[in-house]
Protein backbone atom coordinates (compact mmCIF):
# COMPACT_ATOMS: atom_id res chain seq x y z
CA UNK A 1 0.00 0.00 0.00
CA UNK A 2 3.29 2.29 0.60
CA UNK A 3 4.50 3.95 -2.37
CA UNK A 4 1.46 4.43 -4.60
CA UNK A 5 1.32 8.29 -6.05
CA UNK A 6 -1.01 10.98 -5.67
CA UNK A 7 -1.11 11.50 -9.76
CA UNK A 8 -4.30 10.67 -11.31
CA UNK A 9 -3.88 9.36 -15.18
CA UNK A 10 -6.40 10.26 -18.42
CA UNK A 11 -8.55 7.89 -17.22
CA UNK A 12 -8.90 9.07 -13.86
CA UNK A 13 -9.66 13.23 -15.13
CA UNK A 14 -12.62 11.91 -17.40
CA UNK A 15 -14.78 10.73 -14.14
CA UNK A 16 -17.90 12.16 -12.29
CA UNK A 17 -16.39 14.50 -9.76
CA UNK A 18 -17.23 13.31 -6.63
CA UNK A 19 -19.34 16.61 -4.40
CA UNK A 20 -18.17 17.27 -1.02
CA UNK A 21 -20.19 16.41 1.84
CA UNK A 22 -20.77 13.36 4.32
CA UNK A 23 -22.58 11.69 1.35
CA UNK A 24 -19.83 11.44 -0.32
CA UNK A 25 -17.55 10.35 1.81
CA UNK A 26 -19.75 7.44 2.69
CA UNK A 27 -19.66 6.60 -1.19
CA UNK A 28 -16.09 6.52 -0.99
CA UNK A 29 -16.06 4.49 2.29
CA UNK A 30 -18.52 1.93 0.86
CA UNK A 31 -16.41 1.34 -2.21
CA UNK A 32 -13.11 0.89 -0.34
CA UNK A 33 -15.20 -2.13 1.61
CA UNK A 34 -16.38 -3.64 -1.95
CA UNK A 35 -12.97 -3.29 -3.35
CA UNK A 36 -11.28 -5.03 0.22
CA UNK A 37 -14.15 -7.76 0.21
CA UNK A 38 -13.65 -8.60 -3.82
CA UNK A 39 -9.70 -8.05 -3.79
CA UNK A 40 -8.37 -8.13 -0.13
CA UNK A 41 -5.48 -6.62 0.46
CA UNK A 42 -3.30 -7.04 -2.87
CA UNK A 43 -6.11 -5.55 -4.38
CA UNK A 44 -6.93 -2.48 -2.30
CA UNK A 45 -5.57 0.39 -3.51
CA UNK A 46 -6.47 4.11 -4.36
CA UNK A 47 -7.00 2.90 -8.21
CA UNK A 48 -9.18 0.76 -7.33
CA UNK A 49 -11.29 2.16 -4.64
CA UNK A 50 -10.93 5.61 -7.06
CA UNK A 51 -12.45 3.30 -10.18
CA UNK A 52 -15.17 1.86 -7.87
CA UNK A 53 -16.45 5.02 -6.37
CA UNK A 54 -16.54 7.15 -9.74
CA UNK A 55 -14.01 8.93 -8.58
CA UNK A 56 -10.60 10.47 -9.15
CA UNK A 57 -7.30 9.28 -7.17
CA UNK A 58 -7.09 12.97 -6.53
CA UNK A 59 -10.18 13.23 -4.98
CA UNK A 60 -9.38 10.34 -2.71
CA UNK A 61 -5.87 11.59 -1.51
CA UNK A 62 -7.16 15.26 -0.63
CA UNK A 63 -8.52 12.98 2.27
CA UNK A 64 -6.64 10.05 2.87
CA UNK A 65 -3.09 10.44 2.14
CA UNK A 66 -2.80 6.75 1.81
CA UNK A 67 -4.63 3.58 1.24
CA UNK A 68 -4.01 2.59 4.61
CA UNK A 69 -5.59 5.35 5.84
CA UNK A 70 -8.64 5.13 3.74
CA UNK A 71 -8.91 1.44 5.14
CA UNK A 72 -8.72 3.07 8.50
CA UNK A 73 -11.94 4.77 8.07
CA UNK A 74 -13.09 2.64 6.20
CA UNK A 75 -13.02 -0.44 8.66
CA UNK A 76 -13.86 1.79 11.50
CA UNK A 77 -17.49 2.62 9.65
CA UNK A 78 -18.41 -0.85 9.54
CA UNK A 79 -18.47 -0.51 13.33
CA UNK A 80 -21.81 -0.99 14.83
CA UNK A 81 -21.83 -2.12 18.50
CA UNK A 82 -24.58 -4.68 19.84
CA UNK A 83 -26.96 -3.32 22.12
CA UNK A 84 -26.27 -5.22 25.42
CA UNK A 85 -29.52 -6.57 26.43
CA UNK A 86 -30.93 -6.99 29.92
CA UNK A 87 -33.19 -10.20 30.52
CA UNK A 88 -32.55 -10.17 33.98
CA UNK A 89 -30.90 -13.75 33.30
CA UNK A 90 -26.87 -13.03 32.49
CA UNK A 91 -27.38 -16.35 30.34
CA UNK A 92 -29.76 -15.07 27.94
CA UNK A 93 -28.06 -12.13 27.92
CA UNK A 94 -24.81 -13.07 26.71
CA UNK A 95 -26.39 -15.94 24.35
CA UNK A 96 -28.06 -13.16 22.47
CA UNK A 97 -25.31 -11.46 21.79
CA UNK A 98 -23.36 -14.70 20.63
CA UNK A 99 -25.89 -15.35 18.60
CA UNK A 100 -25.94 -11.74 17.11
CA UNK A 101 -22.21 -12.29 16.76
CA UNK A 102 -22.64 -15.60 14.66
CA UNK A 103 -25.46 -13.76 12.46
CA UNK A 104 -22.00 -11.12 11.79
CA UNK A 105 -20.28 -14.07 11.12
CA UNK A 106 -22.79 -16.02 8.36
CA UNK A 107 -24.53 -13.72 7.13
CA UNK A 108 -22.12 -10.47 6.19
CA UNK A 109 -19.04 -9.73 4.74
CA UNK A 110 -17.33 -8.95 7.48
CA UNK A 111 -15.33 -12.06 7.92
CA UNK A 112 -13.65 -11.67 4.85
CA UNK A 113 -13.42 -7.88 5.77
CA UNK A 114 -11.55 -8.82 8.52
CA UNK A 115 -9.18 -11.32 7.69
CA UNK A 116 -8.11 -8.79 5.11
CA UNK A 117 -7.84 -6.41 7.68
CA UNK A 118 -5.72 -8.31 10.19
CA UNK A 119 -3.46 -9.04 7.52
CA UNK A 120 -3.02 -5.51 6.64
CA UNK A 121 -2.57 -5.11 10.49
CA UNK A 122 0.55 -7.28 10.47
CA UNK A 123 1.89 -4.95 8.25
CA UNK A 124 1.09 -1.53 9.79
CA UNK A 125 1.31 -0.30 12.77
CA UNK A 126 -1.63 2.21 12.41
CA UNK A 127 -3.88 -0.47 11.35
CA UNK A 128 -2.61 -2.83 14.20
CA UNK A 129 -3.60 0.51 16.47
CA UNK A 130 -6.83 0.40 15.09
CA UNK A 131 -7.68 -3.59 14.90
CA UNK A 132 -7.03 -3.40 18.60
CA UNK A 133 -9.27 -0.24 18.88
CA UNK A 134 -12.13 -2.26 17.06
CA UNK A 135 -11.45 -5.31 18.68
CA UNK A 136 -11.62 -3.81 22.30
CA UNK A 137 -15.28 -2.43 21.30
CA UNK A 138 -16.67 -5.26 19.81
CA UNK A 139 -16.46 -6.78 23.01
CA UNK A 140 -17.40 -4.25 25.02
CA UNK A 141 -21.17 -5.41 25.22
CA UNK A 142 -20.18 -8.91 26.47
CA UNK A 143 -18.10 -6.85 29.45
CA UNK A 144 -20.98 -4.56 30.40
CA UNK A 145 -22.95 -7.90 30.21
CA UNK A 146 -20.55 -9.93 32.77
CA UNK A 147 -19.62 -7.10 34.49
CA UNK A 148 -23.44 -6.22 35.70
CA UNK A 149 -24.00 -9.68 36.55
CA UNK A 150 -21.01 -10.09 38.62
CA UNK A 151 -22.39 -7.33 40.73
CA UNK A 152 -25.67 -7.94 40.91
CA UNK A 153 -24.61 -11.34 42.04
CA UNK A 154 -25.70 -13.45 39.31
CA UNK A 155 -21.69 -14.68 39.19
CA UNK A 156 -19.18 -14.61 41.80
CA UNK A 157 -16.97 -11.88 42.79
CA UNK A 158 -13.88 -13.72 41.60
CA UNK A 159 -15.15 -14.09 38.03
CA UNK A 160 -12.81 -12.22 35.18
CA UNK A 161 -14.73 -10.48 33.22
CA UNK A 162 -12.00 -9.92 30.19
CA UNK A 163 -11.29 -13.86 30.62
CA UNK A 164 -14.64 -15.12 30.29
CA UNK A 165 -15.12 -12.86 27.16
CA UNK A 166 -12.08 -14.61 25.71
CA UNK A 167 -13.78 -18.37 26.37
CA UNK A 168 -16.78 -17.20 25.11
CA UNK A 169 -16.34 -15.70 21.80
CA UNK A 170 -12.95 -17.83 20.89
CA UNK A 171 -14.98 -20.89 19.49
CA UNK A 172 -17.35 -18.88 17.24
CA UNK A 173 -13.69 -17.14 16.05
CA UNK A 174 -12.30 -20.80 16.00
CA UNK A 175 -15.01 -22.83 13.85
CA UNK A 176 -14.91 -19.64 11.30
CA UNK A 177 -11.80 -18.76 10.68
CA UNK A 178 -9.64 -21.40 11.45
CA UNK A 179 -11.87 -24.44 11.17
CA UNK A 180 -14.15 -22.89 8.17
CA UNK A 181 -16.77 -24.94 9.85
CA UNK A 182 -19.85 -23.91 10.08
CA UNK A 183 -21.35 -23.11 13.56
CA UNK A 184 -23.62 -25.26 15.16
CA UNK A 185 -27.30 -23.56 16.43
CA UNK A 186 -26.20 -25.09 19.37
CA UNK A 187 -22.97 -24.30 20.17
CA UNK A 188 -24.09 -20.05 21.28
CA UNK A 189 -26.00 -22.30 24.27
CA UNK A 190 -23.06 -24.81 25.04
CA UNK A 191 -20.52 -22.34 25.51
CA UNK A 192 -22.41 -20.07 27.58
CA UNK A 193 -23.38 -23.04 29.84
CA UNK A 194 -19.69 -24.44 30.42
CA UNK A 195 -17.94 -21.02 30.67
CA UNK A 196 -20.64 -19.56 32.93
CA UNK A 197 -20.98 -22.65 34.28
CA UNK A 198 -17.16 -22.95 35.23
CA UNK A 199 -17.48 -20.25 37.51
CA UNK A 200 -19.92 -21.04 39.82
Amino acid sequence: MAGESGQDGDRSESREPISRGAGARRRILRAALEVLDEHGLPGFTMEAVARRAGASKATLYRHWPTSGALMVDAMDATFEPFPVPDTGHVQTDVAQLLTAFVALLEETPFPRLLAAFIDAAERDPTLATLHADLTRRRREPILVALTRAREGGQLPSHLDPELATDLLTSPLFYRRFIAHQPIPPSLVNDVVARVLGAWR
